[in-house]
């Protein structure tokens, strides 16, 4: 017995030890910690988001606070049914869920499940960082007990309604409310409630934009916790449950600029799985306010949006919409992207590649040009830069949708397979694009084809300044650097003399891509994006209900893109677009080319006015070449008799030097020796006799090959011509 009393009492004075040591740490810890009231009531104080600079960005009327004593008891009580169910019972801390929490936590050998009450969440929220160490957790219990003690639970539930993050930078119920539904929080019905309780746990993951699918199934288990725990009838759930989820948000919502928007949904992506500990992050941004005031100023009849990026960090200096967020059909930014750069990369093209341009029928689908206008044959290179149609669908019908579509994958564009058609040559999808990822993929081009998306926040620190994320482009190979060269050249064609000519008066490289989207009552959007070799700017204009407007993309798109540019490049000038060695500049034979359609290497030989010289890359030149003057050839010419005399008719090939010989009983006679003239007579003959002659070209002293003609023979002159020969 002496035994066990002796063991017993130095198990207790162990534990002893060990709590007094507890209390002592415990007092140590947080012997300074105080509530502040002013922190409880500004719950995002401590939010600082930071512009390209350094300086910190004003976030005006961030948090409209609701009225407690306004709002429906089941807005409060669904945050109490699903975070907090003995919130009215307990002084601070659920004990028994502290206990099962501790017993699953231990049983799975993991610490995902906790037993924060809501009095912790908003002290958690409002005063601490987001670390999970002991001495965070201390101070929690010690703010949380003081919190309980001075506030009433309404007016603690007041405090955390108003507190806590709803994502897509939506602080508080009240902008939440409006964010959601377009609505005040006091006018909230269960089911809107229960939606908004829903995306406490992860405003990320249970967005109804972003997975309606989720953020229905655990709206509706809220719900039912309301009606198991008795905050609402049961004819109430099964009219709650039945009720749609919001379809769209409302725009015109929203804390401080689009841009703001753009950093806080950036922000929700990279916490997805937890709630945000905001209140003590410094978030830098590559905004850039002089820009930003630019994209905003600009003065149109319709909405529009503007996208600028830095194609070296690839992160977003600015971005403006009037519409919102939405995604729109690209219309011909899909050539590029879709047609002419994979093209190139499957060396199916090369900008000279002739194509004909030309009304065609695929299978029943008949794209149009701009105006029903048709060219006949025109290089890669025009057809682009003047954005024709037909020529990009049959390119596309070579190269096939389907390896089309891969490499927009991978520049995070992607095509639904009920999309996979060729009318995606032209922009004809469902649904389309955001402005934005249609900056990011042409920065690709920029970037020597090398994909990555780009970012508005560029660093996160927490309150000590530790770095919780830093932006890293990631990038993607899509196509080769030489493709990415060709196509930046090919797209300063569209500038200098296509649909882009309104850039042309910038003094610097740039290369743009227009593109109109239309329906049968007209226009509905028109793009512009420009990329020099530091930076992209895009610009869409249209009207958020689809309706039609009356501008192109050439016109006030391009007119606003020039605007950017001039700002972007006011006190220096980008630099060039890299050269590339796998880009070469071929000559070609301009005969060959434009009587049959075919590119031949120019011979070596040639004069410079008898060819044409494009880009090709240094993998994929032509495969012949032209040998029309270091060995001279010709069509063979027309000869015949006529009045007694031999007509020879030469072909056009006027660089050339000809020598006629005749041929009759053995002898052989230089008849003509000199430059090209298209009819060549010999009276000299004779009645009577048959004459053989050839023709030889000549060139700079080298002699090609002979033509033989038919033999004529020259019969008594009766004014009639004797023979025809062809």
């Amino acid at each position: 017995m002496k035994k066990t009393a002796i063991v017993l009492s130095s198990i207790l004075g162990a534990i002893s030890t060990l709590v007094l040591a507890f209390f002592i740490y415990y007092f140590s810890i947080t012997a300074g910690v105080r509530l502040d009231a002013n922190k409880l009531n500004d719950s995002v104080q401590n939010v600082r988001v930071y512009d390209c600079y350094g300086h910190e960005i004003n976030l005006p009327d961030l948090k409209k606070c609701a009225s407690f004593s306004k709002l429906p008891s089941f807005v409060p009580n669904a945050f109490v049914a699903v975070e907090d169910k003995r919130f009215y019972s307990h002084s601070g801390f659920d004990y028994k869920r502290i206990g099962k929490a501790i017993l699953r936590n231990v049983s799975s050998f993991s610490f995902r499940e906790g037993a924060s009450t809501i009095s912790q969440q908003l002290i958690k929220n409002t005063h601490l960082s987001g670390e999970k160490t002991l001495t965070r957790k201390l101070k929690e219990m010690k703010l949380t007990r003081v919190l309980e003690k001075r506030y009433s639970k309404e007016e603690i539930l007041s405090l955390y309604l108003n507190s806590i993050y709803f994502g897509h930078s939506a602080f508080g119920i009240e902008e939440a409310a409006s964010f959601y539904f377009k609505k005040t929080a006091e006018t909230l019905s269960p089911a809107e409630s229960a939606t908004l309780a829903a995306l406490v746990q992860s405003p990320n993951r249970y967005s109804p934009f972003r997975d309606g699918e989720k953020c229905l199934k655990r709206r509706n288990f809220v719900l039912s916790l309301m009606r198991d725990q008795g905050y609402i009838s049961t004819e109430e759930y099964h009219e709650a449950v039945s009720e749609p989820l919001p379809l769209a948000p409302n725009e015109e919502s929203g804390s401080g600029s689009t841009y703001l928007a753009l950093v806080f949904e950036e922000f929700a992506n990279l916490f997805p799985a937890e709630k945000p500990d905001d209140s003590t992050l410094k978030i830098y941004t590559y905004y850039d306010p002089a820009l930003q005031r630019s994209t905003e100023s600009f003065e149109t009849e319709t909405d529009y949006s503007a996208c600028i990026l830095d194609n070296l960090s690839h992160g977003v200096k600015a971005y403006y919409s009037s519409a919102g967020r939405i995604k729109r059909l690209p219309a011909s930014l899909m050539k590029p992207l879709l047609v002419y750069a994979p093209a190139l990369e499957m060396n199916a093209i090369s900008p000279a590649t002739p194509i004909l341009d030309e009304k065609t029928d695929f299978g029943g689908y008949s794209p149009k040009n701009y105006n029903d206008e048709y060219a006949g044959y025109v290089s890669a290179r025009t057809a682009l830069s003047r954005s024709m149609n037909v020529p990009a669908v049959k390119l596309l019908n070579v190269i096939g949708v389907d390896k089309a579509a891969e490499y927009m994958a991978k520049m995070g564009l992607h095509v639904n397979d009920e999309d996979q058609s060729l009318a995606l040559a032209l922009g004809g999808m469902k649904e389309g694009y955001s402005l934005p990822d249609i900056a990011f993929a042409y920065s690709t081009f920029a970037s020597t084809g090398n994909y990555s998306p780009s970012r508005a926040i560029r660093k996160i620190e927490n309150a000590s300044g530790k770095t919780l994320y830093e932006w890293k482009p990631a990038f993607t190979r899509v196509f080769s650097e030489d493709t990415a060269a060709i196509m930046n050249d090919m797209l300063q064609t569209a500038v200098q003399e296509g649909t882009a000519k309104k850039l042309r008066s910038l003094d610097f490289q740039i290369a743009a891509k227009t593109g109109t989207g239309a329906n049968s009552s007209g226009n509905t959007d028109a793009y512009t994006v420009s990329y020099t070799s530091e930076n992209t700017v895009a610009v869409w204009m249209g009207m958020r209900d689809n309706s039609p407007i009356k501008t192109t993309g050439g016109n006030q798109p391009a007119a606003l893109a020039l605007s950017l540019n001039r700002k972007l490049y006011e006190d220096h000038s980008p630099a060039d677009f890299p050269v590339c060695d796998g880009v070469v500049r071929i000559a070609f034979d301009k005969e060959e080319y434009e009587k049959n359609h075919r590119i031949l290497s120019a011979d070596p030989s040639a004069p410079l006015i008898t060819t044409l010289s494009e880009l090709f890359r240094a993998s994929a030149l032509p495969q012949e070449t032209s040998t029309r003057f270091s060995c001279p050839t010709i069509q063979k010419p027309k000869i015949s008799v006529k009045n007694g005399s031999v007509l020879i008719e030469l072909c056009q090939t006027e660089y050339y030097d000809y020598v006629i010989k005749r041929k009759n009983n053995g002898k052989t006679v230089i008849i003509y020796e000199g430059n090209y003239r298209s009819k060549i007579i010999d009276n000299s003959v004779s009645a009577g006799e048959t004459y053989e002659y050839s023709v030889t070209p000549v060139y700079k002293g080298k002699a090609g090959e002979s033509v033989i003609l038919p033999s004529v023979r020259v019969q008594k002159h009766n004014g009639v011509p004797d023979h025809w020969w062809d």
